[in-house]
């Protein structure tokens, strides 16, 4: 799907370093967080765009993916799911959460890197810059770019620009857009230069007449390969090839390690290469030609295959070009089977994407679909969406459409070197694969299914935790929104009757949340819905006329009328039939409702807040002086008639966090509150009156995810450097049910929450410890490379009596430190560690089991603890 960009575009954000090498890790400036948070996501799995799989070719299941806005993940092979490595990127560097190349080391397997940066226009402020771990991206440490990098750009799925050699892993080379032109490191990725002897840097413009210089950028140098036949170890590869973003010269190679480089003689023309995957045992360079650079579109293509030992070119299309309406970009060779070699029709939106698979070297070619008789299609494989139901988009599309659909945008391809049945693609949605590849070649159908768990990669626009039903219903880039009925399981479809492409605003009535509205973008409408019970079903409403975009929608407080500012138009109010136009309040203003009166709405733009007491049908201004320049977000405080409070600005303006109790007739800025862009409200805090605030804000010179239980008189960070997400400046809102629960936006790595470990949360504090003994403990180490590692802890209650928490105790015998943990909060003194419940994890009843898993680091040598502890006596250990 289309990634959401227009959160991010033209904020004046504060750029960073922009030369130079940063700190051990990516994150931004410390801060001790004062509570104790564990961090998750809401369960959607996938949502996004995955441009990138790398397979390391030296170590089985070792597994890499890239997002465009959402960060890098690790395959974790024993859960079948994938681990967050860019979650400490901070938020005056979130455009590095935007990836356009990766490359995982196959002399040294912990060594990786990445190359972030989100758009090379001024839609990013920062520079883009090399990430480079040594831990398998646990840690980074970065070298700041003199130019920027495009991993939401144009292009974006063609690759890898990034490439270590495999022979002497010191030496890197990094491909650049917009003119900047092939750059190589030969110290480990720590400093780079450019290669002054490469000459071309690429002249492609995917729209030259674009102004904004998103569509005009030229995509330059677009991948690197090597041949590593041609090197020893610890010598560098004497051959290499590089893609270009030009038409009439696409390859370039070097026969002398990068000393010089020569187009490529005798290739096609006319054509933009998006990837070159080399085949050294036959020797066999295999390139897929696209007329675009994609990733959307390519109405022709071509595949050729290079003889590299005697130059011969030879057209291996599986198709004629006249009978081509796509390009060819996702490309793969078998390493176990020398000669078999896949490609898709990345840009074949209808009726389905289309994956081709040779076994000849490309003489030959079979489908994944093919026609019996039109409209009737024959696959070669069996859709299994079960774990991911809403890939279906509840659709029943006419023949020869087919719901799922094998995909869209399949630019990312990749059979696994060591396991000839597996193969994993990426689509604008998920990421697909199989273990049963192979059947391909024997006429039997092969079962595809999401292989995306844990990859979360949604932008999230809005968010309502309403006082019943659903804890949470969510407003979503690309894929519209869902209701979350479990955050813990993937629901089981997005929001439908209308199916937005994303959904910008959405409200529910305080006082009867069965009541839910929804405002999103739908080419032809309609752009507004309503729900009578809790989002789960709804139906379409009209629209006045001129409305091109969903804008922010708002319903009162009892339900019985709606207040809706869409794009193209002004401000409307209604009953959920008719729109009659408001008075007052100009077009384009932010709506919201008063959460206790339901004749009182509020609106704000350009640094004046308005209300109107008449449902929506006059505004009246009220306060000045707010800021009118920046992004700007506010709420009404359920429970308290004309308690308000309004976060936004900009660096370069009035920025912070105000509070008005007379509805908006007056603001009280906050002090302390440098800068603050979302605020929520949440169940309050034992023995406290007022709900609990939460904010995403600069406090104390400290970016971070902030909550108040005091009225905003005193702030706590509740993340840390580990934890930051991005760009977190979407939506924010606490659970008016649980205690501590918040849930934080995020503009790619979907929806994230956080539950307390405090005392007293009704969410998993207290002390859960009550048990003692009657357990048993498996403990084991899934993963570990040098100076790190993964573990999985099950604790079973083997007692007769249930348990409503607990927390579980070891001693590390070597000095090992406990790092980021999953569904447990830790502490550790020494060597002393201790795993607490989750909130929902808690309880546990006699006989079954509670799991939890973290990574850690360890020097030496990695044992195994001897014992464990519940309440002070010994479990039985597994």
């Amino acid at each position: 799907m289309r990634r959401t960009r227009h959160l991010l575009a033209g904020l004046a954000l504060t750029a960073g370093l922009l030369a130079g090498a940063a700190p051990a890790t990516a994150a931004d400036p410390a801060s001790t967080a004062a509570a104790s948070y564990n961090w998750k996501n809401v369960r959607v799995d996938g949502g996004g765009f995955v441009p990138g799989i790398v397979f390391n070719r030296a170590e089985k299941d070792l597994v890499y993916a890239r997002t465009d806005i959402g960060g890098v993940y690790r395959w974790n092979q024993a859960a079948a799911s994938w681990t967050p490595l860019l979650d400490s990127v901070g938020w005056d560097h979130w455009g590095h959460t935007g990836v356009v190349g990766l490359a995982s080391d196959t002399v040294d397997p912990d060594r990786l890197y990445a190359a972030v940066g989100t758009y090379t226009n001024d839609w990013d402020p920062g520079n883009g810059a090399v990430l480079r771990s040594a831990d398998r991206g646990a840690t980074w440490q970065r070298t700041d770019l003199p130019f920027k990098l495009g991993g939401n750009m144009p292009g974006r799925g063609m690759g890898e620009r990034l490439a270590v050699d495999p022979h002497k892993n010191s030496v890197l080379y990094l491909g650049a857009p917009s003119g900047n032109g092939l750059w190589r490191s030969t110290d480990s990725g720590v400093t780079w230069s450019k290669v002054t002897s490469f000459t071309n840097p690429g002249n492609y413009q995917q729209d030259p007449t674009d102004t904004s210089g998103y569509n005009s950028d030229e995509q330059g140098i677009v991948w690197v390969t090597f041949d590593e036949s041609t090197g020893t170890p610890g010598t560098a590869t004497g051959t290499i090839y590089v893609g270009v973003g030009d038409k009439d010269n696409a390859v370039y190679r070097s026969t002398d390690a990068g000393a010089t480089w020569t187009r490529l003689p005798g290739q096609p023309t006319g054509y933009l290469a998006h990837k070159g995957v080399l085949d050294a045992e036959n020797g066999h360079l295999y390139l897929a030609y696209s007329d675009t650079a994609g990733p959307y579109d390519g109405g022709k293509g071509r595949v050729w295959r290079y003889a590299t030992a005697t130059g011969e070119w030879k057209d291996i299309s599986p198709v004629a070009e006249a009978d081509t309406f796509h390009g060819f970009s996702g490309l793969t060779v078998d390493r176990q089977r020398p000669g078999t070699v896949m490609v898709s029709a990345y840009s074949a939106w209808w009726p389905d994407t289309q994956i081709f698979r040779s076994t000849d070297s490309g003489s030959t070619w079979t489908k994944a679909w093919d026609y019996t008789a039109y409209p009737t299609r024959a696959n070669r494989y069996t859709m299994d969406v079960s774990s991911v139901p809403w890939l279906t988009w509840g659709a029943t599309p006419a023949a020869p459409e087919q719901t799922p659909k094998l995909g869209w945008m399949t630019e990312a391809l990749e059979i696994d070197p060591f396991d000839s049945d597996r193969m994993m693609y990426g689509t604008g949605a998920t990421i697909y694969g199989t273990q049963e590849l192979t059947k391909w070649d024997t006429g039997t159908n092969l079962t595809i299914r999401p292989m995306v768990k844990g990859l979360e990669e949604t932008a999230v626009l809005d968010l309502a935790s309403p006082p019943s039903g659903a804890p949470l219903i969510s407003a979503l880039g690309d894929i519209g929104g869902f209701r979350h009925t479990d955050l813990t399981a993937v629901p089981s479809m997005m929001f439908t009757s209308p199916n937005f492409t994303s959904t910008t605003s959405l409200d529910y009535a305080e006082t009867k949340p069965d009541v839910v509205v929804r405002s999103g973008h739908l080419d032809g409408g309609p752009r507004v819905a309503f729900s009578a019970d809790n989002g789960a079903n709804w139906t379409a409403g009209q629209e006045p006329s001129g409305v091109t975009g969903g804008g922010t929608v708002a319903v009162s407080a009892d339900g019985g009328r709606y207040v809706w500012s869409p794009d193209g138009t002004g401000v409307h109010t209604g009953t959920g039939g008719a729109w009659t136009a408001s008075t007052g309040i100009p077009a384009g203003a932010t709506v919201e409702s008063d959460r206790v009166d339901p004749k009182t709405f509020y609106g704000f733009k350009d640094g004046t807040f308005y209300a109107s007491t008449d449902g929506g049908a006059t505004f009246t201004a009220r306060a000045t002086g707010l800021p009118a320049k920046g992004n700007a977000r506010f709420k009404a405080v359920p429970g308290r008639k004309g308690d308000i409070w309004f976060a936004g600005g900009a660096p370069d303006s009035t920025y912070g966090l105000w509070h008005s109790t007379d509805g908006g007739a007056a603001f009280t800025r906050v002090s302390g509150v440098d800068q603050a862009d979302t605020v929520g409200f949440g169940k309050a805090a034992p023995g406290a009156a007022y709900p609990a605030l939460y904010t995403s804000a600069k406090i104390g010179g400290v970016r971070g995810i902030f909550r108040s239980t005091d009225a905003g008189t005193t702030w706590v960070r509740i993340n840390d450097d580990a934890h930051q997400w991005g760009w977190t400046g979407g939506a924010i809102t606490g659970d008016p049910r649980v205690y501590g629960r918040v849930y934080v936006s995020t503009n790619g790595r979907g929806i994230i929450y956080g539950d307390t470990a405090e005392t007293g949360g009704g969410d998993g504090g207290g002390d859960p410890g009550t048990p003692s003994g009657a357990c048993k403990v498996a403990y084991k180490v899934t993963n570990q490379w040098q100076g790190g590692f993964q573990a999985d802890v099950t604790l079973t209650n083997t007692s007769a009596t249930a348990w409503t928490g607990w927390a579980l105790g070891w001693q590390y015998p070597a000095g090992q430190r406990v790092g980021q943990m999953w569904n447990a909060t830790p502490t550790q003194a020494g060597t002393s560690v201790t795993a607490r419940n989750a909130g929902w994890n808690g309880p546990v009843a006699a006989g079954a089991s509670a799991s939890f898993g973290f990574t850690g680091t360890w020097t030496g040598t990695n044992p195994v603890p001897a014992a464990f502890t519940l309440g002070g006596a010994t479990c039985s250990v597994a």
